[in-house]
């Protein structure tokens, strides 16, 4: 199936922790599951995503765009169920409602791009908008207007929630 959704996620392991190893561990099946407390409350996980991108803009890759993630979980979007069919994941280092860092929206908005040179996509969603009610992120702490200026894309290509926050700005 043709990738034309980019799905955005954000992470911290422990939440709130950032630039430890963790979502890099728990991503390839190697996260200690007794080295904190928190970790108890999410043993067994077993999820994965395409891209990580650190608070430093620091991309990683986990899977190939060519390969499902399980990223999405149970989901739909405009009509069309299991999202991980048709999109890629990216997660970004941060918690649901807070900021995220300059580097993240520059390694985000290349990472899209690039993406585009390569797939159909035509829109670009957040967890919470896909798997609304089970998920908050990216949450209200991420600048869907920046992200939509940074890529010069039409305000359409992003979910409606995000429209009104991007009125002012020209298609």
């Amino acid at each position: 199936m043709a990738i034309d959704t980019v799905v955005v996620h954000s992470i911290s392991l422990p939440p709130g922790v950032y630039g430890g190893p963790q979502v890099e561990q728990l991503f390839t099946n190697r996260l200690d599951w007794d080295a904190h407390p928190y970790f108890d409350r999410i043993r067994g996980i077993e999820v994965s995503s395409h891209f990580f991108i650190r608070r430093n803009g620091e991309t990683v890759q986990f899977v190939s765009v060519l390969d499902r993630a399980w990223h999405a979980g149970q989901s739909s979007w405009r009509g069309r169920g299991n999202c991980n069919d048709f999109s890629v994941g990216i997660e970004l280092e941060g918690l649901e409602g807070e900021l995220f860092e300059s580097a993240q929206y520059d390694a985000i908005a290349a990472l899209c791009a690039a993406l585009c040179s390569q797939h159909p996509v035509a829109q670009i969603v957040g967890h919470e908008h896909v798997a609304p009610g089970r998920k908050q992120d990216p949450g209200s702490g991420f600048d869907w207007p920046r992200l939509r200026r940074a890529l010069g894309w039409s305000r359409h290509c992003f979910p409606e929630t995000t429209n009104a926050q991007s009125a002012t700005s020209a298609d």
